[in-house]
């Protein structure tokens, strides 16, 4: 049957930065989808409430506090999800920060705290979980990009660089353990509501831009992700890497 292959039944996933907006709303997703989840983030108690929720859906959920810019952190968590379930099938690297600051006002501070949480994360996570996977042949990586790595942006340069950086680290890791069986890609969010960027779209200039930059003319619902992600996650994409998958509502097409 076509849609057993978008199943995950027995399969276990990683989330970070899994504790609130799109990345509780994938791990929702991927839980609906049969896997078992674990979350990592930085606030316990915001965890263990998305955690909760994956538990009602009969689903196993671990929470895993921790800050994936730092390689011990990265380490332990790895180590405390094989501990609990002894393989993991899937890592979606979605820990990150945004930024909006004119380009001549950035400070260095400002820059490295994007490249740390959106680039430096995305590596470890996928060098630590990915040995294990390339030692078991086996395993989907899905890095949370955006349209901003694709397009300039005014205001977003260290956000927009650490994108497109991200997506390089797609491609290339991609190639590199295709052999392994081991399939990575990315997804490129344009504008999903989040506590983020909420005060932007709901500004007269924000209201603005979703009505004559966006065809469909919304932003997008953090549920609409889950999805791809799942699709991703699945058997159903066996034959896809080093892909960049836009979800924008047209934005990049228009």
């Amino acid at each position: 049957m076509v849609l057993d292959a978008f199943k995950l039944d027995g399969r276990v996933a990683l989330v970070t930065g899994a504790s609130r907006g799109l990345g509780a709303a994938m791990a929702a997703a991927l839980a609906e989808a049969g896997a078992d989840v674990v979350l990592t983030a930085r606030t316990k108690d915001d965890l263990e409430d998305v955690a909760g929720g994956i538990r009602q859906l009969g689903r196993k959920a671990l929470a895993v506090p921790a800050d994936v810019t730092v390689r011990a952190d990265v380490e332990r968590a790895t180590a405390e999800a094989l501990a609990a379930f002894r393989r993991i099938d899937v890592l979606v690297n979605n820990a990150g920060v945004g930024s909006d600051t004119a380009f001549l006002d950035l400070a260095d501070a400002d820059w490295d705290r994007v490249m740390a949480a959106n680039v430096r994360s995305a590596y470890l996570c996928t060098q630590v979980v990915g040995r294990h996977m390339v030692e078991r042949r086996r395993g989907k990586i899905i890095n949370v990009a955006s349209v901003a790595g694709l397009v300039g942006r005014p205001r977003m340069v260290p956000y927009a660089a650490s994108k497109g950086a991200m997506l390089q680290l797609t491609r290339s890791v991609a190639v590199e353990w295709a052999r392994h069986n081991v399939q990575v890609n990315a997804i490129c969010p344009g504008y999903f509501r989040t506590a983020m960027n909420a005060a932007f779209l709901d500004s007269k200039a924000g209201t603005e831009y979703v009505r004559t930059a966006i065809p469909m003319q919304r932003a997008g619902r953090a549920e609409e992700l889950g999805p791809m992600v799942v699709f991703l996650a699945s058997a159903a994409s066996d034959y896809i890497t080093g892909a960049s998958i836009v979800i924008d509502g047209g934005r990049l097409a228009h």
